[in-house]
């Protein structure tokens, strides 16, 4: 008998659903479901109650964790991009954040100064590596390096302590960076510590996630829902519009200044941080930290479907500048 020689049929893989940003937002929606139904359950001692309130201490390992993962080496060309786009995007957060704080009496259809600088002033750098690395080039690749500096509460700290908006002192600012310092001073002079430190992140993430859903109750999430939902709509759309032109202004194709428009897992953790410096955000530090995880599920869906529009529109234009040459040589003008 012949042997039969055709390739047997690969076999199917299964599809797996994904959540934008779930690996922080699956275990704080657990932990706000026992909050809701059960909250005596996180009272009751041990090692329980401290990871259920120890929030603070939780985000301080987390900074620490992030500032593993920044390196010193970047190229010229890509701090010059990097930089721009990250610092765009901080202004028009403080700018934003600041006029609804001093303006608008702190609330704008239900958004705080601390929700919107929290939300705008970082970005979802995983996800502008994947989004650039698919619509841009090598410099756009290489500018996370420097975006990713941006990382962490202190952005928001400065700005909200800069305008009058909250009270804490210079040592206090300097304390809630210094994890992230240690972190990145370590990995960059120790490779083994850098490693360490990137395959800790997701484990971090998913702990802080669990900690900070301790604090929330269902109720708060679903209030906030509809002004999470326009607090992403104004991160990825305002914010993008400004970080598009900066990006072309400077040399760039917008592709880097429309990626940037997200709204990173690791900003939900910044009303958590300031709250543990300044008791009067307190009261709002769950709302804001309700809306910005809407943000951040928002921004996953809007942010590269906005890069995807400005690459296309790059080709288009591309394509319509090469077409003119040949036209013009058919009629010989």
């Amino acid at each position: 008998m012949a042997e039969n020689t055709e390739t047997p049929a690969p076999a199917k893989q299964k599809k797996h659903f994904s959540i934008p940003g779930g690996n922080i937002i699956i275990p704080m929606f657990i932990g706000a479901l026992i909050n809701t139904f059960f909250p005596s359950f996180l009272k009751i001692g041990g090692f329980t109650t401290p990871l259920a309130q120890g929030s603070g201490a939780l985000v301080g390992a987390f900074l620490f964790v992030i500032g593993g993962t920044i390196s010193f080496k970047t190229t010229g060309a890509a701090v010059k991009r990097g930089g721009t786009i990250i610092l765009t995007k901080v202004i028009v957060a403080v700018a934003l954040g600041l006029f609804v704080g001093k303006v608008l009496n702190n609330n704008f259809l239900g958004l705080s100064a601390l929700a919107i600088i929290g939300a705008m002033s970082g970005a979802n750098n995983a996800m502008y590596a994947g989004i650039v690395h698919d619509f841009g080039d090598s410099v756009d690749e290489a500018a996370v390096g420097i975006t990713i500096l941006s990382v962490g509460p202190y952005v928001t700290m400065i700005a909200l302590a800069s305008s009058g908006l909250a009270q804490f002192s210079i040592v206090t600012l300097i304390a809630t960076i210094l994890p992230l310092l240690v972190g990145m001073l370590l990995a960059n002079l120790f490779p083994a510590v850098k490693k360490i430190l990137n395959d800790g992140m997701n484990a971090s993430i998913v702990v802080v996630g669990f900690a900070l859903g301790c604090t929330m109750n269902f109720q708060q999430i679903f209030v906030s829902g509809l002004s999470g939902i326009l607090l992403g709509v104004i991160v990825t759309l305002v914010g993008g519009i400004f970080t598009i032109w900066t990006d072309r202004l400077t040399g760039g194709s917008g592709v880097a200044g429309a990626a940037i428009s997200s709204c990173a897992g690791a900003n939900m953790a910044t009303p958590a941080a300031l709250a543990a410096v300044d008791a009067s955000y307190k009261a709002v530090a769950a709302t804001a930290t309700a809306q910005i995880t809407a943000a951040v599920v928002v921004t996953a869906i809007l942010t590269p479907m906005l890069t995807a529009w400005v690459a296309k529109r790059n080709a288009s234009k591309k394509a319509g500048k090469q077409d003119k040459p040949e036209m013009k040589a058919a009629t010989g003008r």
